[in-house]
């Protein structure tokens, strides 16, 4: 009997294409990409393509995409530093948040004795932007933190919308972004969020591997300490095969998306 999966919202299966992209990479382009030699120099032009190849599908600079562990960790650099760096005082999110923002939330509560509020949600989990409004109105440094695509009850944010309510009271505006990107189209030239996470597995790459879009001049700070990967954002030796995965895998995802949503709506 042949097993059908049906879990995609928990992870995905990686394409055999990127399996084949990955193996290359491991076998043949295997330097660190800190290292000046020409293995190091293969290794970071590689590292760099992959990351303007990321950027292009968001409409982003490549200077804004920060390539992490995944998901939890790109949450968890955007929340923790905003409270730490930026002197957020206040973060607003909703009860139906992914853990890696409803913890580590809770957390900073413990830590830095910041304000943590809830929105209102309607009947279908949607947010409602009257209760968003008021408490933005409040006073304090503020960054709201709401995921575009909730993983389980699937009701989707207008993320135009809410970022543009955000700058009105000129808070800052987080979005896990993990189950939408590499199934929907994203302009951060035109929407006004300041970070967004992402996880590869998500979109049939790797796991392991993700990124946090950070704006330029956001003065965000490092999560994890050593050396001066990721332009100092982020140290540790980058996972050359996986971020290669990743990149791929976001090619052929938006490259497939008019196809797949067909498939999906058939169903």
């Amino acid at each position: 009997m042949q097993k059908v999966y049906l879990d995609n919202a928990a992870t995905t299966a990686i394409r055999p294409e990127v399996i084949d992209r990955m193996a290359d990479v491991m076998r043949n382009q295997f330097g660190n990409a800190s290292s000046t030699h020409s293995f190091g120099r293969s290794a970071k032009a590689l590292l760099e393509q992959c990351r303007k190849n990321i950027a292009a599908h968001l409409n982003a600079e490549a200077s804004e995409i920060v390539f992490t562990s995944g998901g939890t960790e790109a949450d968890n650099f955007a929340l923790r530093s905003a409270v730490r760096d930026l002197g957020v005082t206040k973060i607003i999110t909703s009860r139906i948040e992914h853990h890696a923002v409803l913890h580590t939330a809770e957390q900073l509560q413990k830590e830095y004795n910041i304000d943590v509020e809830y929105v209102k949600l309607d009947a279908h989990g949607g947010v409602v932007l009257e209760s968003l409004e008021d408490l933005l109105k409040e006073e304090g440094k503020k960054l709201v933190s709401l995921m575009h695509i909730n993983n389980e009850v699937g009701n989707m944010l207008n993320l135009e919308q809410v970022s543009n309510l955000c700058k009105t009271y000129d808070a800052l505006m987080h979005s896990d972004t993990v189950q939408s990107i590499g199934h929907y189209k994203l302009d951060l030239k035109k929407l006004k969020v300041d970070y967004l996470a992402a996880s590869a597995h998500k979109f049939h790459g790797p796991k392991g591997v993700g990124f946090c879009f950070v704006r330029n001049g956001s003065g965000l700070k490092p999560l994890i300490y050593g050396g001066e990967q990721e332009r100092g954002y982020r140290a540790g030796t980058e996972s050359i095969h996986n971020i290669v995965g990743m990149s791929e895998a976001l090619d052929l995802s938006y490259k497939n998306i008019e196809t797949e949503k067909q498939h999906i709506i058939n169903l």
